[in-house]
């Protein structure tokens, strides 16, 4: 069955029903295709060989699984790395939502290694919007030819996703540079050899900022100076994880190291948001990869697979598995382009939810695959297990699935008193009558939290988030059925989610009504 989607199917769910527009069907098709053969045909083979052998640590130094190299660089010469960059500094300029679409095959094939252009993409993107022109000239082509990789570096030892404790520290030079000192935790491709140079983009404080969030401005700072000097940039070591062992997730220490400030000073998370956003609809998308990919390994497993005189893809609880698993894909991905394709107030207002709930269910497609598999699901030879284990960060990285919750309920659904979720579910029911009832409930489920105590509200959040989520993306399938010329999987997964999945709209009212008690619980024992 192959790895990921067929992008034809994908390319019609793009122009039909996502509403994108300014490229035509058959060369959306053709973007995919070409995207899927290099996935099939050098990241896929690299992915279980990245997953047993991983990425190694040694003085300071990482090192990739064999082939990774030739793998990097055929993806970086095909353009993809820079495939919504400007042209004006060697990229493709095709528009977000195609590369985010172009994105999920990649990981499907080899999640461990799409991590690397993912952060690499994203880095352009900030420098793009928010870097000078002497910045944009100098720093987004050597990453757009894949000469240079980028990462994010936000999270410290004492500061997780409350960004208010950042301690590294910036320090004028004298010279219109700065001196970076501190460490930052968790950061992907801090460190690998694929690259001459790597550039992170690092949250400081300058000597005058004020404290709390408020206070922390973002630098370009190079591994290597640009006369090819190390520039005070090291990997002290690396992390040892449930999953995406080929991807290496590094301490960095920074020590006096060169960098530039990018925006303007005590702004860099306004700067970072750009990047954040962007890399919360990729790791939305890798959700989505794993379920599919999840879905196409257990159908294959289950075809070959002989109990009780048939193949078990006969057996009527299977076929309820492995269609809920299509389903749980399909409506991610539907999720994701879509918030993708949205404009302002509703891209906002989606970003979070489609991160948020597309994880989990390529989580929950994940664990459903190794059920299929049986016994063999818990047997690392068959692969299940990989997906269940690399699937298991997307929830956790690019802010936590619960701050995304909680993003929905303060920025979405409070600041502007519920505005932006009343257009959303008004236009839901006005397209999609039979939705009516489901629109109802979660308009009862907003009011409840708009009316709640503060600290009832934020329980009820994640269940919240799972009732839009949920919504959005039945609303999507609707749209499919509604559609003559639908392709006869997409059409079938999509009757599944509305069957299957959209109940789960109710079940999530129901708990929010019951928060109240839960938050009135004693000490937890």
């Amino acid at each position: 069955m192959g790895i990921t989607a067929p992008p034809a199917e994908t390319a019609w769910l793009l122009a039909r029903i996502v509403g994108y527009t300014a490229m035509g069907q058959d060369d959306i098709a053709a973007i995919l295709e070409e995207a899927t053969r290099i996935a099939e045909g050098v990241l896929a083979p690299l992915d279980a060989q990245g997953d047993r052998i991983g990425a190694t640590w040694a003085a300071g130094r990482v090192t990739l699984p064999d082939g990774f190299d030739a793998a990097f660089r055929a993806y970086a010469d095909g353009g993809w790395i820079g495939i919504a960059a400007e042209p004006e500094f060697g990229g493709q300029g095709v528009d977000e939502v195609i590369a985010l679409a172009a994105f999920e095959p990649v990981s499907s094939a080899n999640m461990g290694f799409g991590l690397c252009p993912l952060l690499t993409q994203d880095a352009i993107k900030v420098l793009s919007v928010h870097g000078t022109d002497d910045q944009r000239a100098r720093l987004l082509r050597p990453m757009i030819e894949g000469r240079c990789t980028g990462t994010m570096c936000l999270t410290e030892p004492q500061s997780g996703s409350d960004l208010s404790g950042v301690r590294t520290s910036a320090k004028p030079n004298g010279d219109g540079s700065y001196a970076i000192t501190g460490q930052k935790i968790f950061i992907t491709y801090g460190e690998h050899q694929l690259t001459e140079n790597i550039l992170h983009l690092v949250l400081a404080r300058l000597p005058d900022a004020p404290a709390g969030s408020a206070g922390i401005s973002l630098f370009a700072v190079p591994k290597c100076r640009a006369d090819g000097s190390a520039n005070g940039v090291s990997c002290l070591s690396i992390e040892r994880k449930l999953g995406i062992h080929a991807s290496p997730t590094c301490v960095m220490g920074f020590a006096a190291a060169q960098g530039e400030l990018v925006g303007a000073e005590h702004r860099g998370l306004a700067c970072m948001f750009a990047m954040m956003n962007a890399a919360r609809l990729g790791v939305a998308m890798q959700g989505v990869a794993v379920a599919e990919r999840a879905f196409r390994r257990a159908t294959d497993f289950a075809a070959d697979r002989q109990q009780g005189g048939a193949a078990i893809i006969d057996h009527p609880d299977v076929r309820r598995m492995l269609w809920t698993m299509r389903a749980l894909a399909l409506g991610g991905r539907l999720l994701t382009l879509y918030a993708a394709n949205c404009a302002e107030p509703r891209a906002s207002l989606l970003i979070p939810v489609a991160k948020s709930w597309c994880t989990d269910a390529g989580f929950e497609a994940a664990s459903t695959g190794v059920q299929v598999h049986g016994g063999m699901g818990f047997i690392e030879d068959t692969g299940a297990a990989q997906y269940l284990r690399d699937a298991r960060i997307t929830p956790i990285y690019e802010g936590t699935n619960g701050i995304q919750a909680l993003t929905l309920l303060r920025r979405g659904l409070l600041r502007d008193q519920g505005a932006a979720v009343a257009a959303l579910l008004d236009d839901i029911a006005d397209d999609a009558p039979l939705l009516i009832p489901a629109v109802e409930t979660a308009k009862a489920a907003a009011d409840t939290m708009r009316q709640a105590d503060a600290r009832v509200a934020e329980a009820g959040a994640t269940a919240f988030l799972a009732i839009i989520g949920t919504l959005t993306a039945g609303w999507l399938c609707a749209r499919v059925l509604a559609e003559a010329d639908a392709p006869p999987p997409a059409r079938s997964a999509a009757s599944v989610f509305l069957d299957q999945i959209m109940p789960r709209v109710a079940m999530h009212a129901a708990t929010i009504t019951a928060t109240p008690a839960l938050v009135g619980l004693g000490a937890i024992a």
